[in-house]
């Protein structure tokens, strides 16, 4: 038997992909997937992910381990794995902003009045 061939690189590169037979509707997300999704208390859902994305962050930027972090943060390791997969739901706001400092980052929280816009005031986090 004859060994079969290869496609050519450049052969598979220039194939057309085949057009999509369904048809896909996207719809505009308010900026909290939370809410979009109906889930309970959204804004404070968005604010500990966004905290949790700021820990790995610095974890990340520190090289450090979640062995390491901990030490820092005052946890054992594994709750350091919970908060960097994302499983938030044992850890209040405030506990991680106090694992934020202890990574030896500052945390400014400022009030301010709503737009007239907004009925209701927001919960944001911002990451300098």
């Amino acid at each position: 038997m004859k060994p079969m061939k290869r496609a050519s690189k450049s052969a598979t590169a220039n194939a057309r992909p085949r057009a999509a037979t369904t048809d896909h509707r996207v719809t505009r997300g308010s900026g909290n997937v939370f809410a979009d999704l109906g889930l309970p208390h959204p804004e404070e859902r968005l604010a500990k992910a966004q905290l949790a994305h700021a820990i790995a962050r610095v974890i990340a930027q520190r090289g450090l381990t979640q062995r390491a972090a901990a030490a820092l943060m005052g946890i054992d390791q594994p709750k350091v794995s919970h908060v960097l997969r994302g499983q938030l739901a044992d850890f209040s706001t405030e506990r991680l902003v106090s694992f934020l400092t202890g990574l030896g980052r500052d945390v400014e929280i400022v009030v301010k009045t709503a737009p007239r816009s907004r009925k209701q005031g927001r919960i944001r986090v911002v990451a300098a």
